[in-house]
């Protein structure tokens, strides 16, 4: 694969890409976890990657959301799909599902939907996937009591790429393995013309052991699983309370990582433990022993009445001896059971075996003396004795661990990938749940939308206190209603449910069709008049919509706002007439519907929001639009509510102007205006 093809990447990052094991099939799957495992690259970045080069797969351009309010309508819905996720990853993962006209795409997307929408949420997987993380790859593993040697230099050069954790040296001849010997406890030669030497030390001639690194330094794949112990543990818990289908065997990973200290080591062998102990408590224990053998011998010598006669003592004088002989001949025995205890006392403390046993005895020697005093030297060789079968016991241990680890990598792998996926597919689970989501029809009708029962996440009210709404768009068409009737939030509805389809992820409604649209335009009501640059600027955007808007979905609430009142109708009828000519699928919410609809020279479709009335001050508004409907507004049901509770003319009148004909003339035409456009500048803007 051209990494440098994917929208965004260039070439550093695809020298970066280039470093992963398997790039095209994490790119391919949009492994956010995978892609942010190459050098330099974050989980947000490989999101990023990933959506790019899913665009470039289903050759998607990318502008799907055509302007900023379609934009922050998709983040909406994204961010209330990403507070459902647990994992860091899965919020990150989700932001490679994005809304696209690529019927390839979404079909992929739709067919991932249905099978985690069918997954049940358990509340034990979601407490699990807390701990599942990506995996890390330690990269400070070094070892320094092995090495490789070779006489080539480009064997070296390959012996540092494929191993870099041992020293790699570079030696003449059997000498120069010789003198490395001395250096190190192990020295590995890849030269064949080696075999068959006699160099003291562990000196071993293996020309394929760059071809089984994890033999050669099993502190490798033991590093992997020791840095990722708690995640897979985590995955093992996921997979056992769900019915996702393991890649390896959990309980026998899971018995291996019980063998794995956190630093990389072997832990839970008896023999092992017993000499790390040994070595590490020897100084302190031969310490103990020495202070038993000298207690014991002070005791003796103080409950003992050694009587010297006067001959003798001359005698040892003459000689030149020292209480150490008068010991020798008064305390022989005395002095041999101190020895002795001091000797036990070594042994036990340091649970030492038979040939042990029999180093650590010389530690304390025959010839009486006082106070007793170690014998160095065998204390050093014991030290060496203990420390080499700690280290071969644990090599061997190492080797037999990473061994049964090393082929269960790719597993692991696949074990917390799966993990992971999983809370992709519960957040999404999780958002239909919560907002009693469907997968809706796609394609087919042409620039049809039928909405059954949907109701709009994005409100800031509990989904169960928003009125359901049924709508049905083909064609152009304007939403007329009262103010606070839900108009905005009906234009947010239909961009959500199309957003959402072209995701290829469930609806909030009942049943839904949504036709395949190229693009989204949808422009949010503007506060206040836009001055003439602005003003401009969104003309050009309709012309070009007007020349090339097939295909296209748009939504616009209340252009009126960006004009002069008077100018508004005309206008936006020019631009209707443009995007019913050009095939494009539009609503338009406006409160000049009927002033548009008399201007437009085809005959556009008029639905409207209709209130019902005004309960305690209270609108009573039937949210779903009426096809063919002009509705009316809040200001005509105000005053329509005055004139039936106080018999007055001047209420009467303006009831009676309000509802005249479009064409009347009269001076109380005027009054019908204001009432008509005061709904445009007042009240909620829902």
């Amino acid at each position: 694969m051209e990494f440098e093809a994917i929208p965004g990447v260039g070439e550093k990052t695809a020298t970066a890409l280039a470093e992963l094991d398997d790039p095209e099939r994490a790119l391919e799957a949009g492994d956010v976890a995978a892609l942010s495992a190459a050098p330099g690259i974050s989980q947000g970045r490989a999101a990023r990657i990933a959506r790019g080069a899913i665009r470039r797969e289903h050759d998607d351009n990318g502008e799907f959301l055509a302007t900023d309010r379609a934009r922050e309508v998709y983040r909406e819905v994204l961010g209330l799909l990403q507070e459902r996720t647990v994992t860091e990853y899965a919020e990150s993962r989700l932001e490679t599902l994005f809304p696209t006209s690529a019927r390839s795409r979404v079909e992929e997307v739709r067919a991932f939907t249905r099978e985690a929408i069918a997954r049940e949420v358990d509340a034990d997987a979601l407490a699990a996937l807390k701990d599942v993380e990506p995996l890390d790859e330690p990269n400070d593993v070094r070892v320094r009591d092995r090495c490789l040697a070779t006489t080539d230099a480009e064997r070296y050069r390959e012996a540092t790429d494929t191993i870099p954790e041992l020293s790699v040296e570079v030696v003449e001849d059997t000498r120069g393995l010789a003198e490395l010997a001395r250096g190190y406890s192990t020295v590995i030669a890849l030269d064949e013309a080696f075999a068959g030497i006699d160099v003291e030390g562990d000196v071993r001639v293996e020309p394929n052991a760059l071809g089984k690194p994890s033999e050669v330094v099993p502190e490798r794949p033991l590093a992997f699983f020791a840095a990722n112990r708690d995640r897979l543990r985590a995955a093992i818990r996921v997979h056992r309370r769900t019915d996702l289908e393991p890649s390896c065997d959990l309980d026998a990973l899971e018995a291996a990582l019980d063998r794995l200290d956190a630093d990389g080591a072997v832990a839970g062998d008896d023999e092992l433990d017993r000499l790390t102990v040994a070595v590490d408590d020897l100084d302190a224990a031969v310490s103990t022993a020495e202070s038993v053998a000298n207690d014991h011998l002070r005791k003796s010598i103080r409950e003992q009445d050694v009587t010297v006669e006067g001959s003798d003592l001359l005698s040892l004088v003459e000689q030149g001896a020292g209480v150490d002989s008068l010991l020798s001949r008064e305390l022989a025995d005395e002095y041999a059971a101190a020895v002795t205890a001091a000797r036990e006392e070594l042994v036990d403390s340091l649970d030492l075996d038979s040939g042990e046993a029999e180093i650590a005895r010389r530690a304390f020697g025959d010839d009486p003396a006082f106070p007793v005093e170690r014998n160095e030297e065998a204390i050093s060789r014991l030290r060496e004795e203990l420390k080499t079968a700690r280290d071969r016991r644990a090599t061997r241990l190492k080797r037999e661990l990473a061994s049964d680890l090393a082929d269960e990598r790719e597993a692991a792998e696949a074990l917390v990938r799966a993990a992971l996926e999983l809370d992709v597919e519960l957040a999404v689970a999780r958002f239909a749940d919560d907002f009693g989501c469907t997968m809706p029809e796609f394609g087919g009708d042409e620039g049809r939308i039928a909405i059954d029962g949907g109701r709009s996440p994005l409100l800031d009210v509990p989904i169960e206190a928003v009125d359901p709404v049924d709508y049905e768009i083909g064609g152009v068409a304007l939403l007329s209603g009262v103010n606070s009737g839900g108009k905005t939030s009906t234009l947010d509805l239909v961009a959500t449910v199309v957003i959402l389809t072209h995701m290829g992820l469930p609806i909030p409604a009942e049943t839904a069709h949504v036709a395949r649209f190229e693009d989204l335009h949808y422009h949010a009501k503007t506060q206040g008049t836009l001055d003439a640059g602005a003003f401009e600027s969104t003309v050009r955007e309709f012309a070009g919509l007007a020349e090339g808007g097939d295909g296209s979905l748009v939504l616009v609430d209340e252009l009126e706002s960006i004009t002069e009142p008077g100018a508004s109708a005309k206008i936006i009828a020019g631009i209707l007439e443009a995007l019913h000519e050009n095939g494009a699928t539009a609503v338009f919410v406006s409160h000049l519907a009927g002033e548009i609809r008399e201007t437009t020279a085809f005959d556009v479709t008029v639905d409207g929001i209709e209130a019902e009335g005004l309960v305690d001050g209270e609108l009573q508004v039937n949210r779903s639009p009426v096809k063919d409907h002009l509705a009316r507004s809040t200001p005509e049901l105000i005053v329509e509510k005055l004139a039936g509770e106080r018999d007055s003319e001047f209420y009467g009148e303006l009831l009676r102007s309000s509802s005249s004909d479009e064409g009347d003339e009269s001076p109380q035409a005027g009054l019908k205006d204001f009432l008509r456009l005061s709904g445009s500048v007042t009240g909620n803007p829902c």
